[in-house]
């Protein structure tokens, strides 16, 4: 007998045991991807160097109450001592990922006052902090890979698929987010919440395209992000046709992930390992090449290596939308909380979206990345469905105001949604008509209009 065989597997429980909602709480959390961009250029900041990102983080380590992260030797973030971290993606982006809060307002009280801490740093390295949806003026070719232990692992999955991982190393390394985690307090809750998660994600889509660049020019389209992801490991990214049905459960969504292949393992030293490409499921019977088999750990670590829209580990975490320009982040999470935190906002969207099929969903994401807001979405207009979902977020955050859970400010940030609506312009059209009035001076002036400001400079 193998040790393998030996070894005890995890049973059905122990899977289902990461998603049984340990929490009676409604909190909210979000990450924000900034690139480090020169100020002149608009290009991306190297880790090496005395004024580049690795010389950043160790200042920022150095602060009072502030804790390293390394990755196998390196520094690659710091732990903040409200709980939040920052962390580097593959690219260079720096990532804020705030503690969880009671409610939006609050927890843009805690993004702002960290993001201007944190563009002050930057500012004494002579870089910016600029969040968004993609790196604007950076080529591929011009990449500044970060030195992470699981870089090249990543690099390589997407290669060994073909055409359909063509564009993951643009993913990890061109693009920004910004994504939004909200609590779920029961099976039965997670999977309400999470159906209605999956269904709004594509047409709210629309209201945030702002990804219209490549390497400095127009590109074509209004969000370069999305189509990226359209041909980075399909079978992980995007719509999880599972997640739309109305009988789904989390059984449904445990036989769908233990399908997919696991990527990468951490390993005793503290780097990561590639994972031969077979479905989890098959590691659950015959173990890893060591001869050892998956732990919870490994489960978790699985269960982070998928990327859709909504991607379900102890929090649901949306992912879909670009990110936006500093001025309008909070209407990232205001947006979603309407949605998802409200119940009868909730059954609304359930009635608007019920019947697309997944099939329809990715058509439709398809031509949001080319058209925004004018494009369709199951033979509907997508501008009229967007407007629809804006209004019913509106109406879930007031309910929210009237029972005390949010305060009333919340509202307030929902206006820069509010004016693509009521326009048809997205973020990504506004982007190309800066760009269109003075193209020598675009990288100069686009970093100056979306950057975050410092503590000192915001007075």
């Amino acid at each position: 007998m193998s040790i393998a065989s030996a070894a005890p597997s995890l049973s059905p429980a122990e899977l289902r045991s990461v998603f049984e909602g340990n929490t009676q709480d409604e909190l909210v959390g979000i990450e924000i991807e900034s690139a480090a961009l020169d100020p002149r250029t608009g290009t991306a900041i190297p880790y090496a160097g005395e004024s580049g990102i690795g010389a950043y983080l160790a200042a920022l380590a150095a602060e009072p109450g502030v804790e390293a992260v390394h990755d196998y030797g390196t520094l690659v973030g710091v732990r903040l001592p409200d709980g939040g971290q920052v962390s580097l993606e593959h690219g260079g982006a720096v990532e804020y990922s705030s503690p969880p809060a009671r409610c939006v307002a609050d927890l843009m009280d805690l993004v702002h006052a960290a993001l201007r801490r944190l563009a002050a740093a930057a500012d004494r390295f002579g870089f910016a902090l600029v969040p968004g949806a993609q790196y604007p003026c950076t080529a591929f070719e011009d990449v500044r890979w970060m030195p992470h232990s699981r870089t090249a692992i990543m690099r390589d999955h997407f290669e060994s698929l073909g055409r359909e991982g063509m564009w993951g190393p643009r993913i990890m390394s061109m693009i920004l987010s910004t994504q939004v985690s909200f609590d779920y307090t029961s099976p039965a809750d997670l999977a309400e919440k999470l159906r209605v998660q999956a269904a709004a994600s594509t047409p709210a889509a629309a209201i945030f395209v702002n990804a219209p660049l490549e390497n400095g020019k127009p590109c074509g389209a209004l969000s370069r992000r999305m189509q990226f992801w359209s041909l980075a490991d399909p079978a992980r990214t995007r719509v999880v046709p599972v997640t739309l049905r109305e009988d789904f459960t989390i059984d449904r969504f445990i036989d769908w992930a233990l399908g997919l292949p696991m990527i990468h393992r951490g390993t005793p030293d503290g780097s990561r390992k590639r994972v031969p490409p077979v479905p989890f499921g098959t590691l659950l019977t015959d173990g890893f090449e060591d001869g050892t088999r998956p732990t919870l750990q490994d489960w978790r670590d699985h269960l982070s290596q998928i990327f859709p829209d909504v991607r379900l580990r102890d929090t649901l975490e949306l992912r879909a939308v670009d990110g936006l320009p500093y001025p309008a982040l909070a209407a990232v999470p205001a947006f979603w909380s309407g949605l998802t935190y409200d119940a009868s906002a909730r059954a609304a969207v359930r009635d608007l979206l019920r019947g697309i099929t997944p099939g329809q969903h990715l058509e439709a994401l398809d031509d949001i990345a080319l058209r925004g807001m004018d494009a369709t979405l199951a033979g509907r207009p997508v501008r009229d469905l967007a407007a629809e979902l804006l209004h019913l977020s509106e109406t879930g955050l007031r309910a929210r105001v009237t029972a005390g859970l949010e305060r009333p400010e919340t509202l307030a940030y929902l206006a820069p949604l509010q004016e693509v609506a009521r326009t048809g312009r997205t973020f990504a059209e506004h982007t190309l008509d800066r760009y269109h009035r003075d193209p020598a001076r675009f990288p100069r002036d686009y970093v100056a209009a979306h950057r975050v400001p410092s503590a000192v400079r915001a007075g």
